[in-house]
């Protein structure tokens, strides 16, 4: 039996007008895979029937009455969709083709699941290459994102004809594919269709790098001095840490702002590359190994490269991080009082903290080492709650907008399973953070933790985060984070 299968993805853009006023809605309707404009789509109004058709650039305008709360997008090739305008003015409507393959949907079905190795093409002749699985859960399918020891999650497929789109809710980002035969092709996009679309290709494959089979120069296990040095002259000194065996390899950068996360790759002869991707853009290093035994390479990206240099030094480490982020002169307290998804304004004068020590965290749900972070604090507040003690997450998004906040915050503590309070401290943004709390002598990085006692006096800052993927680092951390945590609720 044939089916007829749709592909829409809606972005809401702009606010309304009065209920009893007529409204003009506009918008572009285009192809959900090639993004193309699509002329000639008519466009009907449910209720009033008024008309419309799109233009040549996917463009169309119509008006309708209070009373219509459905568009219909219909044509001979796309079929007939139906898209509700309920309170919004401007549409972007992207329509798939009828597809009339018989069982197409259980063939990739069945296609899909496995271990795949996709490819990035970040610009002309650079291919970053990473690695996912696609699991069967009941009668879905789900994809991990494979990097070294790790398997981030993404979301849950969807099939729509030869078409395949694997969601990356954290960071609002999609990867949206075309089968053909045992491949996939197509891009990664933001979900709203904003900025420029990177192109992908996959096929099953347990590997990664495509190896030459050559001998690694040496093992370059252990830990570097790292120099990162921009186009402006700009240096930053980093920590590489290097895991080598045979010709597989497993590293991160710590950084002051926090680490690279998990990077996987190969060394052969005196070559290496590292990728790394969980839904944001895709991570690439490659260096060589020179004969003293230092490293010589890039951080590369869509624009160029950021050049480095890595020398051998098993004591190599960064500043304290607990001595980079600062209060004013003079200043002990951290006062915060900021609204929550309801819009309900919670403060540290709240009943709900009075009297108890608080670990406050700045961060934000686009970010890394915050979702690193999340993921150490949400089972630690269950284990400790009890104890007297709270954390208060204060979110600076990309977006500020309450709906959109709402969105984040419900996944990011879905994905993470987190029962502290979450508030909305601003935008993305460092100095945003110094504007909103005044106490602030600096701000360096997305998360900072604060440590504040039962008084309300900041005892210690933490600039940063080492994860699970820096190793000891990460283990460092969670020894000091306990001592600090107990000294706190331990004190009267």
């Amino acid at each position: 039996m044939k089916q007829l299968l749709f592909f829409i993805l809606i972005i809401v853009a702009a606010g309304s007008l009065p209920a009893q006023t007529p409204r003009i809605i506009r918008g572009v309707v285009s192809d959900a895979v090639s993004l193309a404009p699509l002329e000639g789509i008519s466009i009907a109004a449910k209720t009033s029937h008024a008309l419309s058709e799109s233009q040549t650039d996917g463009i169309f305008t119509i008006e309708i009455t209070a009373k219509d709360s459905i568009l219909r997008f219909s044509s001979e090739e796309y079929g007939d969709v139906e898209v509700s305008v309920a309170g919004e003015n401007s549409l972007n409507v992207k329509l798939s083709k009828k597809t009339a393959v018989p069982d197409g949907k259980n063939n990739l079905a069945a296609l899909l699941p496995g271990k795949w190795r996709g490819t990035f093409t970040i610009r002309d002749g650079i291919e970053v290459p990473f690695n996912f699985e696609v699991i069967t859960e009941g009668k879905s399918l789900s994809v991990l994102l494979i990097n070294g020891e790790e398997k981030f999650p993404a979301g849950t497929v969807s099939i729509i004809g030869d078409s395949v789109f694997i969601p990356l809710p954290l960071f609002d980002n999609e990867l949206a594919v075309k089968a053909s035969g045992s491949s996939l092709t197509g891009v990664l996009r933001r979900q709203d269709l904003r900025g420029n679309a990177t192109l992908v290709q996959a096929t099953k494959s347990p590997y990664r790098f495509i190896e030459t089979g050559s001998t690694p120069v040496r093992d370059i296990t252990g830990k570097y001095d790292v120099v990162f040095k921009s186009l402006n002259g700009k240096e930053e000194k980093a920590v590489g840490i290097f895991e080598q065996h045979g010709n597989k390899l497993q590293a991160t950068f710590l950084r002051i702002t926090g680490d690279s996360r998990y990077l996987e790759g190969v060394i052969e002869d005196n070559r290496i590359q590292l990728s790394a991707f969980i839904g944001s853009g895709p991570s690439f290093y490659r260096a060589t190994v020179n004969n003293d035994g230092s490293l010589q390479g890039e951080s590369v990206n869509a624009r160029g490269g950021i050049p480095f240099t890595a020398i051998r030094n098993e004591k190599a480490e960064l500043p304290d991080a607990y001595t980079l982020t600062t209060l004013k002169d003079g200043v002990t307290t951290l006062p915060f009082s900021f609204a929550d998804t309801d819009g309900q304004k919670i403060s540290n004068t709240d009943i709900k903290f009075a009297g108890k020590p608080i670990i406050l965290t700045i961060g934000g749900t686009w970010c890394p080492n915050c979702m690193d972070e999340a993921a150490f604090l949400g089972p630690w507040y269950d284990k400790n709650r009890n104890r007297g003690i709270e954390i208060v997450a204060l979110q600076y998004e990309r977006d500020t907008d309450p709906v959109y906040v709402k969105k984040v915050f419900d996944r990011f503590k879905k994905q993470y399973k987190l029962q502290y309070t979450l508030l909305i401290g601003g935008v993305a943004d460092k100095q945003a953070v110094v504007s909103s709390l005044p106490a602030l002598n600096n701000f360096l990085s997305f998360p900072t933790t604060f440590f504040i006692d039962r008084n309300g006096k900041v005892q210690k800052i933490h600039t940063g985060f080492s994860g699970p993927a820096t190793g000891k680092e990460y283990e460092n951390f969670i020894r000091e984070f306990n001592e600090e945590a107990d000294k706190l609720i331990a004190a009267k």
